[in-house]
């Protein structure tokens, strides 16, 4: 499962046990093969990640479960970082500046780069609050230039969005044009200080059409 780039991951400390003459034999040579590999998965995410990752545990998870995880966080981890920007230029898309486009050109140019972003597993959400000038300048200077792992060699996906960072702006956009009226009560209810916004319809009916993991 892709986790964001910089993110961390446990590392899991075995105590080593020692086996009484009642104990039940050991396992079969396959699963020693696979404690030998999560624990050799386990040092190779302590050297990829510096170190800086969480003591803590799996909890009540099959060996198997278990190997197979870290063996997707470790591709994950390994994977090479870029932006999207470049990733698109090398697939032969030509990013024009937005201050160089009239608004027909620009709405087809966000089309082709939306379409482009789907093809190498990102897909864009939570845009119709912007017009296409606004996306597609949104794109230009920060959404395509964050450093990210080449998902499309893992099989995995990589979401983003104009209110991604989930601060006090972008948290403020969600409740007044995403938020249902479960969502906004809850806020209302969790953080009682802060004021939310009245609810506005959506200005733009692009999501719907945008492209979307299969």
């Amino acid at each position: 499962m892709p986790l964001a780039g910089g993110a961390s991951f446990d590392k899991m400390k075995r105590t080593p046990a020692i086996m009484s003459a009642f104990d039940p034999p050991p396992n079969d040579e396959g699963d020693v093969d696979r404690e030998i590999h999560i624990e050799k998965m386990k040092r190779e995410l302590d050297d990829l990640t510096g170190g800086s990752i969480i003591s803590g545990g799996f909890g009540d998870v099959s060996p198997g479960l278990e190997e197979a995880f870290l063996a997707r966080v470790c591709d994950f981890e390994k994977a090479p970082y870029d932006t999207n920007f470049n990733r698109l230029i090398q697939d032969g898309v030509e990013i024009i500046p937005p201050a160089e486009l009239d608004d027909p050109n620009l709405h087809t140019k966000l089309q082709e780069v939306l379409r482009a972003l789907g093809a190498i597993r990102c897909f864009v959400e939570h845009t119709d609050h912007l017009s296409d000038r606004e996306l597609y300048t949104w794109l230009w200077s920060d959404g395509l230039r964050e450093e990210t792992p080449d998902l499309s060699q893992l099989g995995g996906a990589w979401h983003m969005s104009p209110i991604g960072s989930c601060d006090e702006k972008d948290m403020a956009i969600f409740l007044k044009y995403y938020a249902s009226e479960k969502e906004r009560r809850r806020w209302k209810k969790d953080f009682p200080n802060d004021a939310v916004p009245p609810h506005f319809p959506l200005p733009y009916n692009r999501d719907r059409n945008l492209p979307r993991p299969e």
